[in-house]
């Protein structure tokens, strides 16, 4: 005889369903992470949808308007520059070295920083005073600054960016790290930990790092709209990205010339530096607020 289970157990969600849940909930952050899958997809599929080769010109469509002016054209969506070049084409191919470029340097940052920072997290005593002095004076120079300083060495050119923006952005995560690490190994749980017997290795894996992924994280989301930001600064000021490269910053920078005559050659640009800056701030405020009530 079949007999029915009148017994329903409760499921609890887990730890990162909740997370997610809380997320999702936030619609501005669900905007911004579609923004930001968008942009991920563009990276990888521009060569195969841009319509036009980022420096091809065309003579007969000099500074033509974006395609809702009444002097636009459908196939020139976002208008020409003053080398009839498609400004549409080149904002397409601009993802991949602004967008792109932020998070290459951003995960090389991290893995750098990540590494000193937990080394340094994990001292104690006067070395680690003396890590956390060092690491506070290097933040005090800003990541723009520092990034300046470091191609005013080594050179101009969108290379040299990688290397300039990413040896900003490493004391960033240096110091977030040291920071997290030290205050949870002063915890009660890691000194039980301790008298079991754990190993430093053991504490730093399985105890301290399951209390420092949300805060490394957000560090991730804050510091990708900076490199952004430095990124497109180096290219208008000319010390990043040269013409007649498509970055952001350097379009900007390129349409100077013809900010009265031809607003769109850097408003278009600038919007789209705003949309993404903004959808990752986005995508970390929503974090943020999924991420902080679990470690009350």
């Amino acid at each position: 005889m079949h007999l029915n289970n009148i017994h329903y157990e409760e499921k609890k969600a887990t730890h990162l369903r909740r997370i997610w849940q809380t997320f999702i909930d936030n619609p501005l952050a669900l905007v911004g992470l579609w923004a930001i899958a968008c942009l991920i997809l563009l990276t990888l599929l521009t060569p195969f949808i841009a319509p036009f080769s980022p420096e091809a010109q065309n003579s007969q469509a000099i500074l033509m308007p974006p395609s809702w002016h009444e002097h636009g054209s459908v196939e020139y969506f976002f208008g020409t520059d003053d080398l009839g070049r498609d400004i549409f084409s080149r904002i397409l191919h601009g993802v991949q070295l602004t967008f792109g470029m932020s998070l290459v340097i951003v995960f090389a940052a991290l893995f750098i920083g990540f590494i000193i920072g937990a080394i340094s997290g994990m001292m104690t005593g006067l070395k680690s005073s003396i890590l956390g002095h060092l690491f506070d004076a290097l933040l005090s120079i800003p990541s723009l600054l520092m990034a300046i300083l470091v191609v005013a060495v080594i050179g101009p050119g969108l290379t040299n960016v990688f290397w300039a923006v990413g040896i900003a952005m490493v004391p960033q995560f240096i110091r977030a790290i040291h920071q997290a690490v030290h205050e949870e190994l002063q915890k009660d749980y890691v000194t039980a930990a301790k008298l079991d017997g754990a190993n430093s290795l053991q504490i730093f894996w399985y105890v301290i790092m399951p209390n420092v992924w949300d805060i490394l994280i957000i560090q991730v989301t804050m510091a990708i709209s900076a490199a952004i930001l430095d990124i497109a600064a180096l290219g208008f000021l000319k010390l990043g990205a040269q013409a007649p490269s498509p970055e952001w910053g350097a379009m900007m920078a390129q349409g100077l010339d013809n900010l009265l005559l031809a607003p769109w050659t850097i408003t278009i640009p600038g919007v789209a530096i705003l949309i993404t800056v903004l959808s990752i701030n986005l995508v970390g405020d929503g974090l943020r607020s999924a991420l902080v009530p679990k470690r009350n």
